[in-house]
């Protein structure tokens, strides 16, 4: 299935602004990059920080790209969104995401959301959220691991929902590295329905309405001095039966088909990041002079460019691949796990060249870099830890 494939949709709606099929891609992606580059980059310290100004500065960039027309570009029409193709999408996903912001701000963070309930939610749950998730009206997370539990590994999960007569279920348990976990309105939880860790069996999705009496949040995850991520409990919270995602106990299956988008997503945002550390060390060693001559007559200034580029352009076709097989609906995770450890190194390498050409202002507050190395860092594990890939897609080239 390519991402919005759906058996039942809402009628396309007044409010929806369709991109037509004379859309010119080249020039739309110019768009979103002007976009990303004037309006979020501007912002991202306040974005960072999160708290009350964060969120004024975010619902005014918010804004902002509904009335440049930026906004919701890969959603469903039927929903909200401006319909462009996953194909055409991915070209220009990486100028959106040259700003780690820039998804959330033009509003296609929640097209993984999007895509998993339409795909898979029932009737009552697609109609009372997904316009509201486009819209921008509802925030999303999803929560998968579990403290002192191995991400990578979902037949270890204990938190657990039981069936109550009504056909309701009670869920209990704890999550945390949940993204957005303070601000979403729903999340989609991975529970055990029925069975024991360490089995594979009875794993299902919940779609939970965090006002829902037993949420709470716990508490902030700074990772490598940055928040955002948070871990939180889940107190006998009642969820509906309709708030099932697909069927009991057949989890993993969408789980999989989430993360092979959702890897390739990401892995498109870092290039765009890699793109952009790369741009900042281009022009540091053009600008910078030193007594003996610019830093670009330096030939391991000029290692550090060759490398970094050949690392963005060997990265980048590994991940096109993966996009094109899932926007063709076939299976991707040979690709997307090549696709994964490959932008993750890249963004990793190319900010800390760009830093090293950068000498000690590269370390300080004047540049984007501090940020883009974090990300680099962080992009190794994000998403399962290069080893997992690594051996993932092993595993299924020697079958």
């Amino acid at each position: 299935m390519t991402p919005f494939t759906s058996h039942s949709a809402a009628p396309a709606t007044a409010a929806s602004r369709p991109l037509g099929p004379e859309v010119d891609i080249a020039e739309l992606r110019a768009r979103v990059a002007a976009f990303v580059a004037e309006n979020v980059v501007p912002q991202e310290d306040v974005l960072d920080a999160g708290g009350p100004r964060s969120a004024v500065i975010s619902a005014e960039l918010r804004a902002e790209a509904r009335t440049a027309g930026v906004w919701a570009l890969p959603l469903p029409v039927e929903w909200g969104g401006q319909g462009l193709p996953f194909a055409d999408y991915v070209c220009l996903a990486e100028a959106e995401g040259a700003s780690d912001h820039g998804p959330a701000i033009l509003g296609s963070a929640s097209m993984l959301d999007v895509s998993m309930l339409q795909r898979h939610a029932s009737h009552g749950v697609r109609k009372s959220y997904l316009k509201r998730l486009v819209s921008g009206e509802l925030r999303a997370a999803y929560a998968m691991t579990e403290p002192d539990t191995p991400g990578t590994d979902p037949a270890m999960t204990a938190t657990r929902a039981t069936a109550a007569p009504d056909g309701s279920w009670t869920l209990t348990g704890r999550k945390w590295f949940v993204s957005g976990g303070a601000d979403a309105d729903v999340i989609t939880v991975l529970a055990r329905t029925y069975g024991e860790p360490p089995s594979r069996d009875g794993l299902t999705l919940l779609l939970v309405p965090t006002d829902t009496p037993g949420f709470r949040v716990v508490r902030e995850l700074p990772v490598l001095g940055v928040g955002g991520q948070w871990e939180i409990e889940l107190d006998r919270i009642r969820v509906p039966g309709d708030h099932v995602i697909g069927n009991p106990g057949g989890a993993l299956a969408i789980a999989g088909e989430r993360l092979q988008l959702g890897r390739t997503l990401r892995c498109l945002r870092w290039l765009g990041q890699a793109e952009r550390a790369y741009a900042l060390m281009c022009e540091r060693a053009r600008s910078r002079t030193q007594s003996r001559g610019p830093l670009a007559d330096r030939q391991l200034v000029q290692q550090h460019i060759f490398e970094s580029l050949l690392a963005i352009r060997s990265t980048r076709p590994l991940v096109h691949k993966a996009a094109a097989l899932i926007s063709a609906g076939h299976d991707a995770r040979v690709e997307a796990g090549l696709a994964k450890v490959a932008a993750a190194r890249t963004l990793q390498q190319v900010a800390d060249a760009a830093i090293q050409v950068y000498g000690a202002a590269g370390l300080g507050p004047d540049t984007a870099l501090p940020r883009l190395l974090r990300m680099g860092r962080m992009a190794r594990i994000l998403d399962g830890p290069d080893e997992l890939h690594i051996e993932a897609v092993a595993r299924r080239v020697l079958r």
